[in-house]
C-alpha cells in the first residue's frame, strides 16, 4: 500500500481503466467534492494516481477508506483521531510490518472500537430522547386538533 497523506508521491498513469475520478468517488460514497479534497489535504486519503491531465484517480481501496472516514464522522472523531485510527488499521493489516508494530496497531484499533461503541450508545440515548420528544409533539398536535 502506498503512503497516505500530504507529500505522498502520486504516480501519473496513462490508462485510467478501473479507476474513478474524484466526482465519481464523491457520488459513490455520498460526500461532496470539497469533503473528499479536505480528507486528502488532511492526510487521510491519497489518490492512487493522477491522469495525464492531472485528474485525481481512485480505486476501490480509496473508496473503502472514504466510507470508513464517513462512518467515523457521526461518532465525533476528530481528524487527528481518524488519522491515528487509519494509520493503525493500515499497520495492523500490513503483513510486512514487524509483528510488534502490528500488535500495537491492533491494540490501538481495539481502543478505537471501544470508543466507537461508547459513542454509539450515547447516540442511541440521544435518539431515544429525540423520538420521545417527536412523539410528544405529535400527541399534543393530535389533541389540539381534536378539540
Amino acid at each position: 500500500m502506498r503512503p497516505v497523506g500530504a507529500g505522498a508521491e502520486i504516480p501519473v498513469v496513462s490508462s485510467t481503466e478501473g479507476m474513478l475520478q474524484i466526482g465519481e468517488v464523491a457520488e459513490r460514497v455520498g460526500l461532496s467534492l470539497r469533503s473528499v479534497r479536505f480528507y486528502e489535504e488532511a492526510g487521510l486519503l491519497t489518490p492512487e494516481a493522477r491522469s495525464a491531465g492531472g485528474f485525481r484517480l481512485y480505486t476501490d481501496v480509496q473508496v473503502e477508506r472514504l466510507l470508513l472516514i464517513k462512518r467515523m464522522k457521526p461518532l465525533g472523531f476528530k481528524v487527528d483521531q481518524m488519522r491515528e485510527l487509519l494509520s493503525a488499521s493500515d499497520v495492523a493489516s500490513d503483513l510486512d510490518a514487524p509483528k510488534t508494530d502490528r500488535e500495537a496497531a491492533r491494540r490501538k484499533v481495539s481502543e478505537y472500537a471501544a470508543l466507537a461503541a461508547e459513542r454509539c450508545e450515547e447516540l442511541r440515548k440521544q435518539l431515544a430522547q429525540a423520538e420521545e420528544f417527536a412523539d410528544r409533539l405529535l400527541s399534543e398536535t393530535a389533541r389540539t386538533r381534536d378539540r
